[in-house]
């Protein structure tokens, strides 16, 4: 029996050599490839731009008439990447903006609160101070459907139109709690994953990805999983609750909804349709596809934009 013991206590001690050897060699190559990642910050796409005494990163594209802003659901590693072919697509007939709020993308995370009027706030200031002026086409995907319906309401005047590209709407409170709680207990798991290179290394590295891909994973890979992001999402219900007890903008608009969220969300549907009867010029589209419309309908979507532009 003792010699037993003697020779299961070896074989876990070999075990537990090769676990330690494992992290310390995934936390050095993370490091390691951190340091080569610095150039995607040092050289963005787009322009940085100062607010809050921290950067926030924006790209514009095209010119035109209307300005179109493009905003990110909730826990994007990239909006520019996820946005760039709408972008370029809508460019030819306007000015077009994607918006990188504080925690995503190339912008930074701030340990301030990220409520929903502080965002409204911070990214009105990214614009003013990039010299890109309203009105603004507000065009939000998921989450950012909260930030623009605040911004209609607080500042109807700055608001040429929006098209919402299957947004959170209010009404879902026990479903986004849900949401939301879970992230909040997943957050620190998956930064710990990340921060000691595990997840770099188990979710392998190509170099032969595009430069798009690299931009993403790089990101990814140096703050993705931040408290910006979950900061915001425990702040939605709140934000929603503030819409609701407001009247619903007026702005013309364009409401993309997904047959499968429709689905999956009882009152997606009337919520949405809310929206578009308190429009003064108002259009419901549903969508056989999943969350990620602009993605999935990216064509269709660009063409529609297209004809709202020349009716406003």
């Amino acid at each position: 029996m003792k010699k037993f013991l003697k020779i299961l206590g070896r074989i876990f001690s070999v075990i537990l050599i090769i676990v330690l050897l494992f992290i310390t060699g995934a936390f050095i190559y993370h490091r390691i490839e951190l340091k080569k990642e610095e150039a995607i910050w040092q050289n963005p796409p787009g322009q940085y731009v100062e607010v809050d005494g921290h950067k926030m990163h924006i790209y514009t594209e095209g010119e035109g008439d209307h300005t179109i802003v493009l905003m990110s659901g909730w826990g994007d590693t990239s909006p520019y990447v996820n946005f760039l072919p709408l972008c370029k697509d809508l460019s030819t007939d306007a000015k077009v903006v994607i918006i990188e709020r504080f925690g995503y993308g190339l912008s930074d995370v701030v340990k301030e609160e990220r409520t929903f009027d502080k965002i409204v706030e911070n990214d009105r200031e990214c614009l003013s101070k990039a010299g890109i002026e309203g009105p603004f086409v507000l065009c939000p995907h998921s989450i950012a459907g909260v930030e623009a319906t605040l911004w209609a309401q607080k500042y109807p005047a700055e608001v040429e139109g929006i098209v919402g590209m299957d947004i959170s709407i209010p009404g879902l409170d026990d479903q986004y709690k849900e949401e939301f709680d879970a992230a909040k207990k997943q957050f620190p798991i998956m930064r710990c994953l990340i921060d000691s290179g595990i997840m770099r290394v188990l979710s392998g590295h190509s170099d032969e990805a595009d430069e798009l891909a690299k931009m993403e994973t790089a990101i990814g890979y140096r703050n993705d999983v931040n408290n910006c992001k979950l900061d915001e999402g425990l702040n939605c219900i709140e934000a929603l609750h503030e819409i609701s007890s407001n009247p619903l903008p007026t702005a013309p608009t364009i409401q993309y909804i997904s047959a499968q969220t429709t689905e999956l969300s009882p009152g997606w549907l009337e919520g949405h349709q809310a929206l578009v009867d308190a429009s003064s010029n108002g259009k419901l589209v549903k969508l056989n596809c999943a969350h990620y419309v602009y993605k999935f309908e990216e064509k269709r979507i660009a063409k529609d934009i297209k004809e709202f532009l020349k009716a406003l």
